[in-house]
C-alpha cells in the first residue's frame, strides 16, 4: 500500500474562517478521497496558524486573552471541516506546545547548525495583513496591494535566515519539476520570484510580538510567523518528538491559495534543505473566491460566511458547488443565484432525476430485485463509455477537479441518454413476454452504470454516493461484481427542486 500525504495551509485565527478556506478543504479532501480509492494510505493535515502580531491585536480588539481567542477560531476551523464532512486525519495547531514547538524549535536548531541564521539590525515595512516585510517597490500608492493598508516601519533587531544559500537550488527543482509546481501559470511566476529573493526576517523582539514560539537560545526574540507555521506539516508527523510519522515525509501535495506561494515555493524548500530533509514532491496552487470581481479579504469585509451556506444547503450541495463551478486553479466569482441554478439544473435534474427513476422502474417492473451478472452490459456501447475513467483519472492529475466532476455529469447525461433510449417502462415485464430480457437488461444495466457513478461521485459528494450504493442494496466498488444482488428501496427524492 503506497503511502500519500496532503496538506492545507493552517488557517490564520485571526478571524473565523471565511469561504476560501471552506473551498481549499473540499479541495484536499477530494484528492484525498480520491487517492484512498486508489488503494493509498493517506494521511491528510489541516490546522491553525496561531501566532503573531494580527492575532495579537485581534485578541486585543475582542477583549479576551490571546489564548481564549485562538481556542474560540480553532474550534470554529474543526467545526466547518466536521460539518462539510472532510475527512482530514489530523488537525495541528501552533500554540500546541507538545506536538508543535518541540518540532519548530528543533529546526530552527538544525539550520543555525548549518550556519544559515544571522542577527543583523533591520529597517523595512511590515505588512501586518502578510505578517511579512514588503519591498516598498511593491507597493502601490504606498499600500499593500493585497490589504489595501500601509505597511509600518520598523526597525529592528532580528534574526535573518539565508534564503539565497537555496534559490540555486530551489530553481533547479522547480524546473525539473522535482518540485512540481501545478498550475504551470505559477512555475513561471516563481522563477521570476527567485530572481529577487533576499534572506528573511526569521524573527521579531519578544518585547514587540510576546506571542509565539521563542527562539532557541535568545530568550529576547520571537519566531517570526512563517519560521514557526511552515513547520507544522512535518510537527504533525512527529518531527522533533517521536519521529514515527515522519515515513510519511515528503508530502505528495502542498496545497495552497496563491497570496502565500512564495512562502511554500521559496522559503520553506530553503528551510528543509538547510535542515538536511526532503522537499514535497508537489505544491497545488487554487485560486480566490471572487466577489464582485474582488478577492475575498477578512481585511476587505466582503466575506462570504461558509457556516451561514452549511446552514441553508446540505454540505454535499455545497461541496458539488465549490468543486463544479469554481475552476480550481484560477480565480471564480460566487453567485448564490449560480448555486441555486447548479442545484436545480445538475442535481435535482440529472443526477436526482435519474437516481429516481431508475429505483422507481426496478421497485415497480421487478419488485425491487435483481442479479447483475457480467455479460449483461456486453453489448452496451454505453456501459463501455461510462466505465472510461481516463479523462476523470487525468483531470486529478493534473488538479483539475472541475474537469474530474464534468467527467461524473458526462456519464450522468450517458445513463439518462441509456434509458431514454431504450424506454423500459414500455416493455411488459411479464414472465411470457418477449420483451422481458430486454426490459430486465436495461434496467439492470443501468444499476450498474449508476454504481459507478456513484463510485466516482465519492471525492464530491461522499454522502450522496454512499446513499446511492444503499438505494440500490450494493456494496461501494468501481463495478459491480458478477452475480451481485440488487435490492432497491425507492428513497424520497434525493435533490427535492428549490426555489431560487
Amino acid at each position: 500500500m503506497a503511502r500519500f500525504y496532503i496538506t492545507t495551509a493552517i488557517v490564520y485565527t485571526n478571524a473565523p474562517p471565511h469561504i476560501g478556506f471552506a473551498l481549499e478543504l473540499v479541495q484536499a479532501d477530494a484528492v484525498a478521497r480520491y487517492r484512498r480509492m486508489l488503494g493509498d494510505e493517506v494521511r491528510f493535515l489541516t490546522g491553525t496558524d496561531e501566532h503573531g502580531t494580527k492575532i495579537m491585536r485581534s485578541a486585543l480588539e475582542a477583549g479576551v486573552p490571546t489564548q481564549e481567542f485562538v481556542n474560540r477560531i480553532a474550534g470554529q476551523v474543526g467545526d466547518l471541516a466536521t460539518r462539510l464532512n472532510v475527512s482530514n486525519t489530523d488537525f495541528m495547531r501552533t500554540s500546541d506546545r507538545v506536538r508543535h514547538w518541540p518540532a519548530a524549535q528543533k529546526l530552527w536548531r538544525a539550520m543555525a547548525e548549518k550556519g544559515d541564521i544571522y542577527k543583523k539590525s533591520y529597517e523595512g515595512f511590515y505588512c501586518v495583513g502578510h505578517e511579512a516585510f514588503v519591498k516598498q517597490s511593491e507597493l502601490i500608492d504606498g499600500l499593500c496591494p493585497l490589504h489595501k493598508s500601509k505597511p509600518e516601519l520598523v526597525r529592528e533587531e532580528n534574526w535573518f535566515f539565508k534564503v539565497t544559500n537555496y534559490t540555486g537550488k530551489i530553481r533547479k527543482m522547480i524546473e525539473s519539476d522535482r518540485l512540481r509546481i501545478v498550475p504551470a501559470t505559477r512555475k513561471s511566476e516563481l522563477l521570476n520570484l527567485l530572481d529577487d529573493a533576499e534572506d528573511v526576517s526569521f524573527s521579531r523582539p519578544s518585547g514587540q510580538l510576546p506571542w509565539g514560539i521563542p527562539v532557541p537560545d535568545d530568550a529576547d526574540q520571537t519566531m517570526y510567523v512563517w519560521a514557526d507555521a511552515l513547520t507544522n506539516y512535518i510537527s504533525a508527523l512527529g518531527y522533533g518528538t517521536d519521529e514515527a510519522g515522519m515515513a510519511f515525509w515528503p508530502a505528495d501535495v502542498h496545497l495552497i491559495g496563491k497570496d502565500i506561494v512564495r512562502f511554500h515555493a521559496i522559503f520553506w524548500p530553503a528551510m528543509l534543505l538547510s535542515a538536511g530533509l526532503e522537499l514535497p514532491k508537489s505544491i497545488y496552487v487554487h485560486g480566490f473566491i471572487t466577489v464582485n470581481g474582488e478577492k475575498m479579504s477578512k481585511s476587505l469585509g466582503n466575506v462570504i460566511n461558509p457556516s451561514e451556506l452549511l446552514d441553508r444547503y446540505p454540505a454535499d450541495v455545497v461541496r458539488y458547488f465549490m468543486l463544479r463551478e469554481l475552476r480550481s486553479t484560477d480565480d471564480s466569482d460566487f453567485s448564490l443565484k449560480n448555486l441555486d441554478n447548479r442545484y436545480n439544473t445538475d442535481l435535482a435534474n440529472g443526477l436526482g432525476n435519474l437516481i429516481q427513476r431508475v429505483a422507481t422502474l426496478v421497485a415497480t417492473k421487478l419488485s425491487g430485485k435483481g442479479v447483475y451478472t457480467a455479460d449483461l452490459e456486453a453489448t452496451e456501447p454505453a456501459m463501455k463509455q461510462i466505465a472510461d475513467d481516463t479523462d476523470y483519472q487525468n483531470a486529478f492529475a493534473q488538479f483539475r477537479l472541475h474537469d474530474a466532476i464534468s467527467c461524473v455529469w458526462e456519464k450522468i447525461a450517458l445513463a439518462n441518454a441509456y434509458l431514454n433510449e431504450r424506454e423500459p417502462w414500455k416493455s411488459s415485464f411479464a414472465e411470457a413476454s418477449e420483451d422481458r430480457q430486454e426490459g430486465y437488461k436495461t434496467l439492470i444495466v443501468s444499476v450498474a452504470m449508476i454504481a459507478h457513478i456513484a463510485w466516482l461521485l465519492q471525492p464530491f459528494m461522499p454522502a450522496t454516493a454512499q446513499k446511492i450504493f444503499s438505494i440500490f442494496g450494493v456494496s461501494p466498488g468501481a463495478s459491480l461484481a458478477d452475480g451481485q444482488q440488487i435490492s432497491v428501496t425507492v428513497p424520497e427524492p434525493l435533490f427535492p427542486r428549490r426555489e431560487t
